[in-house]
């Protein structure tokens, strides 16, 4: 299928645009680390608490900053999760005792500042275990007998009801009634003997520091394990000046897309840097098909220079590209707008990643492969010139010798 029947684009002259559109986004990027200290990197990499909060109602962000602040020391980060009545509240730490310690004044705090009764069991923050101590002496007060396993089992049972059919937050006690074996005895010890607070605790992750500083730079040495060996593969199948502009163009596309993260304050998290592992691969597989094409128009076309040979196979894969490219970026356009906020960094990466990476295949690999081709070439002519210059020299003074001689 071609999208474009023999295209007449004339890249080379465009080189020079795109060249300078590279340089502009890629010292954009580099200001923007520069000025902000680097990337902003998320909990995988520099250690600390996040606790994620599902609130019933929209999140009260300042009272909770109110409430947290001066109880947990170090720097507090309260963010909220678009859309989601969520709230991610994050801390960091120096050592594994302080990250616990933060986990649990965080968890208290919550529950004092809004749960609404004090001294009774918040059944949208509750264990299995804990609630089925806490129910096993007021259900033999009401008459309901149950052995320990039936006890176990009946807690086991609210709580799987409580996060698989209402998200981790019931809005009423009596909704309980739809339980397997909540007889209206049951509830009626449910409804004396707990509350429900507006908020859920879904998660809540730990990282060491240390851990966070494996992780970073295992991270940044996988990236430059990949773009190594991806020289060495392309400067084997083609030629090493082709690795280097492949290479180069990877580089630059995972400098600009961690640039647009430092200009949105986005966190830089595992998942983000697996997209730009993705994006690097992406890339290069891309710059492989155009230089596939150049390797093969020059059986065909020896007797034409380099560049016109680069610029007719830019032009005949514009077609494989525009289509595989275009349907990339759909996918990645609905998981980011549909995904969701766990997938949203992530497809945020994939999105700038698709766009840069079709764009560099051309304006920065093949860029550069002709550049060095054309300064190749200048060499060769100037060091003609100079090896031509003696023997005109000579020639020169032989014929003055022969007028001398007549």
């Amino acid at each position: 299928m071609e999208l474009f029947r023999e295209p007449k684009i004339n890249w080379i002259r465009l080189m020079p645009l795109g060249a300078a559109l590279s340089l502009a986004l890629t010292l954009a990027s580099v200001l923007s680390l520069v000025l902000k200290g680097g990337p902003r990197w998320g909990i995988d990499f520099r250690g600390g608490t996040l606790v994620y909060v599902k609130f019933r109602q929209q999140p009260p962000l300042d009272q909770i900053r109110r409430a947290l602040m001066g109880r947990v020391p170090g720097e507090i980060t309260v963010q909220e999760i678009t859309g989601a009545r969520e709230v991610i509240i994050g801390t960091e730490m120096r050592s594994e005792q302080e990250l616990d310690r933060a986990r649990r004044i965080i968890t208290e705090t919550l529950a004092e500042r809004f749960a609404p009764e004090k001294g009774k069991l918040d059944l949208n923050n509750v264990g299995r275990e804990v609630l089925a101590e806490r129910l096993r002496e007021p259900l033999q007060r009401a008459g309901v007998n149950l052995s320990e396993p039936q006890l176990q089992e009946l807690a086991g049972r609210i709580v799987e009801f409580r996060d698989r059919e209402r998200s981790g937050l019931l809005g009423s006690v009596d909704e309980l009634a739809a339980v397997p074996g909540v007889t209206p005895a049951v509830l009626g010890v449910l409804k004396q003997e707990a509350t429900l607070a507006p908020f859920t605790i879904r998660q809540v992750e730990i990282v060491g520091p240390k851990v966070g500083a494996d992780l970073r730079q295992k991270a940044l040495m996988a990236t430059l394990y990949a773009l190594a060996g991806m020289l060495v593969y392309i400067a084997f199948r083609f030629e090493f000046v082709a690795g280097i502009g492949a290479v180069v163009a990877s580089f630059h596309d995972a400098l600009i897309t961690i640039g647009v993260f430092s200009w949105l304050d986005r966190e830089i998290s595992l998942t983000v840097i697996a997209a730009i592992l993705t994006l690097i691969g992406y890339s290069i597989n891309d710059t492989i098909v155009v230089f596939d094409r150049v390797r093969e128009n020059l059986k065909v076309r020896f007797r034409e220079a380099l560049p016109e040979v680069v610029n007719v196979s830019v032009n005949q894969t514009l077609s494989r590209t525009v289509m595989t490219s275009g349907t990339t970026l759909a996918a990645v356009l609905a998981l980011y707008f549909l995904g969701g906020p766990v997938l949203n960094s992530m497809a945020l990466a994939l999105l700038v990643g698709v766009i840069v990476g079709t764009y560099s295949s051309i304006f920065v690999a093949s860029a550069i492969v002709v550049g060095w081709h054309n300064l190749s070439e200048r060499r060769k002519k100037a060091a003609g010139s100079v090896a031509a210059a003696p023997v005109s020299k000579t020639k020169e003074v032989a014929r003055k010798v022969g007028r001398a001689a007549r």
